[in-house]
C-alpha cells in the first residue's frame, strides 16, 4: 500500500526518536543497576522496552506504506551523572517526541491517514504517562533529596 511522503517521514523521525529513547533508557538502566540502584534499574529498563515496542509498531507501519524503516540514525543520546540528571535527560526525549508525536497527527489527519494519527496518538498517550511519571520522580527527588531518594531504589537481599 503506497503511503504519503510526508506520513512516511513523520514516521520515520519518530522511529529515530524511539531508536534514540531505547538506547539512552538501556544505558540509564544498566547505570542504576551497576550503581546498585537495582529497583530504579528495573523500571528504567521497562521504559527502554516500551520504546521498542513502540519502534516495533512504527517500523510495521513503514512497511505497510512501501516505505524502508530508517535505522541507521539517532538523535543525540543525553547520558545522566545522577539521578536527577538521568530523569532530566529522559525528561528532554519525551519532550521532544510529544512535540513531534502532536505535529505528525496532525498532518496525518490532515492526509487523510487515520491509521498512522492513531498509531501515534498511541504512543502520544504513553510519552504522556511516562513524562508524569519522571515529573513525579522529580518531585520526590527535590522532596527527600537525591541521597534519601536514591536509598529508596536499593534492594536489600533476603536475610
Amino acid at each position: 500500500m503506497q503511503g504519503d511522503p510526508e506520513v512516511i517521514e513523520f514516521l520515520n523521525e519518530q522511529l529515530t526518536g524511539e531508536l534514540t529513547a531505547i538506547n539512552q533508557y538501556f544505558l540509564h538502566a544498566k547505570m542504576q543497576e551497576h550503581l546498585g540502584w537495582t529497583k530504579l534499574a528495573e523500571q528504567t529498563r521497562r521504559e527502554s522496552f516500551d520504546e521498542m515496542k513502540h519502534a516495533e509498531t512504527l517500523t510495521d507501519r513503514i512497511l505497510l506504506l512501501d516505505g524502508l524503516p530508517n535505522y541507521q540514525r539517532l538523535f543525540h543520546v543525553r547520558v545522566g551523572q545522577t539521578v536527577t540528571e538521568m530523569f532530566q535527560a529522559d525528561r528532554q526525549v519525551e519532550v521532544e517526541a510529544i512535540d513531534r508525536l502532536r505535529r505528525g497527527i496532525e498532518v496525518m489527519r490532515s492526509k487523510g491517514d487515520i491509521t498512522s494519527a492513531n498509531i501515534f496518538e498511541d504512543i502520544l498517550d504513553d510519552e504522556e504517562q511516562h513524562i508524569d511519571y519522571l515529573d513525579t520522580q522529580l518531585g520526590l527527588i527535590e522532596k527527600l533529596g537525591e541521597a534519601l531518594y536514591i536509598a529508596q531504589q536499593i534492594e536489600q537481599p533476603d536475610s
